[in-house]
């Protein structure tokens, strides 16, 4: 397996493009922008691109999602409790960003422990709400990929539409502290980190 990140968009997202070695099927994860870079990376590398899933539906997170769905044509992939975000560009702020209003549906929805299978690879939803309501985190192998909700000592924002502290607290607790300690965490912007270093470090904590 391997995992690829572009930092995509003025907005600087972490995008991740996350493969099997053995099969070359692919999800991409928060193309918040860059969508050329994005399909490049996919084209030159011959992988085959099954899903674009969502951690949350602001707007600076789906930049590139209109272009990669009109080029590939695969599913959309955002937690239930984020389809209001994405089909409505005030909720989502694209409104107010770069991108322009952006409005979608999802091709699917998804809910807490499912998986998404592509190729030899399992990616776990972890539904942690509270930077939105339908916030997610994907556990592939050893890794977190946390999105908005988890960052290098600190935490996502909790202010905007949908956010609650309290909530967002609890989430990262529950479902992210209770991972191993070496699990490395892959946040939504800025650098990694890891659970044990988020554990006894983080002074949101």
């Amino acid at each position: 397996m391997n995992i690829y990140k572009i930092t995509a968009g003025i907005y600087a997202v972490n995008c991740y493009i996350v493969y099997s070695n053995k099969t070359k099927d692919t999800i991409v994860i928060d193309p918040g922008g860059d969508a050329g870079e994005i399909i490049k990376f996919i084209d030159e590398n011959n992988l085959n691109l099954k899903y674009i899933v969502l951690t949350h539906g602001h707007g600076d997170h789906i930049g590139g999602v209109p272009e990669l769905k009109s080029y590939y044509n695969v599913p959309l992939l955002i937690h239930e409790d984020d389809v209001e975000l994405l089909i409505d560009c005030n909720k989502n702020l694209s409104n107010m960003m770069a991108m322009g209003c952006i409005e979608m549906h999802p091709d699917a929805e998804l809910k807490h422990n499912d998986v998404i299978e592509f190729g030899d690879i399992n990616a776990q939803v972890l539904h942690t709400p509270g930077h939105t309501k339908g916030g997610i985190s994907l556990k592939i192998a050893n890794n977190v990929i946390s999105g908005d909700t988890l960052f290098n000592s600190s935490i996502g924002r909790s202010d905007l539409y949908g956010g609650n502290t309290e909530t967002l607290i609890d989430s990262i607790k529950s479902q992210l502290m209770t991972l191993p300690e070496d699990t490395i965490v892959l946040p939504g912007h800025g650098l990694p980190t890891s659970i044990k270093f988020e554990k006894y470090n983080n002074p949101f904590l």
